[in-house]
């Protein structure tokens, strides 16, 4: 049991790994760079930790390898360019240790492999092969307002397109804008609606105060800490704390609600 205090409030977490946990695999996908997916993927590998999971990150991004400079997460690198061309044999080795090794698996991958990755997910068929082992597969998408929303809701619709179940988690990040078009929400999009038998859920991060909230994010971010060290070192006052604190529950609670443990 770890226990962590924070302005006078007491959180305790239960830390031991859960062995009897089946495999469950997720896939950070999205074609449009910089929109927050190793952030996503450094949420999912904190969450499965909190929860008392044994956690296996992979970074697969060539260009950016932001996911691997988590150090408290152990992210593994994966090269899958060889001579500057994508190297099918790596997407080989690495479902070969999705469908052997145990736990939970985050990928991270780029804005630059994401359509090599997904093609060869979808003609090897690999949802299904995972599934028939077993392992629960998600496909987590970040969909942002700002300049970037029709590239992301491009590459929301290319996933829900293909994917044959409905696996795909949406992460609707707001820190470039309302993710909204003609003053209609997502849910209300037609990208959305067409879609929609194919989303399992979605997890909101909605746009705080620049000021306070939003500082405190980005520094955690710059940083590349976890919520856990944040919270149980000295690097960050005690309202800065208590700022990422409150981040990081509605974070988790939305993840709790969607039962992709």
């Amino acid at each position: 049991m770890k226990t962590t205090t924070i302005n006078g409030e007491t959180d305790r977490r239960e830390t031991s790994p859960v062995t009897s946990a089946p495999a469950t695999v997720h896939f950070v996908l999205q074609g449009k760079g910089g929109v927050g997916k190793s952030f996503v993927a450094s949420i999912l590998g904190q969450y499965f930790q909190s929860r008392g999971r044994d956690v296996r990150c992979f970074d697969t991004d060539p260009v950016n390898q932001t996911f691997a400079q988590y150090r408290e997460l152990g992210v593994e690198r994966l090269d899958l360019l060889n001579d500057g061309s994508i190297d099918q044999r790596a997407f080989d080795g690495l479902v070969e240790r999705l469908l052997t090794e145990q736990g939970f698996f985050v990928v991270d991958n780029g804005a630059s492999t994401f359509i090599p990755m997904w093609n060869y997910i979808l003609e090897n068929d690999v949802v299904r092969v995972l599934s028939d082992t077993g392992r629960r597969v998600f496909v987590h998408c970040v969909i942002t307002g700002g300049q970037a929303l029709t590239d992301t809701l491009t590459g929301f619709a290319k996933l829900a397109e293909t994917t044959p179940d409905r696996n795909v988690v949406l992460w609707v990040n707001e820190y470039f804008g309302r993710v909204e078009r003609d003053g209609k929400p997502l849910s209300e999009l037609p990208v959305y609606r067409d879609h929609v038998d194919k989303v399992w859920g979605s997890v909101a991060i909605p746009k705080r105060n620049r000021d306070t909230f939003g500082r405190d994010v980005e520094d955690l971010l710059r940083r590349k800490m976890t919520f856990r060290q944040a919270l149980e070192g000295a690097d960050f006052p005690i309202m800065v704390r208590q700022r990422l604190k409150v981040v990081q529950r509605e974070l988790f609670e939305q993840l709790d609600s969607l039962a992709v443990l």
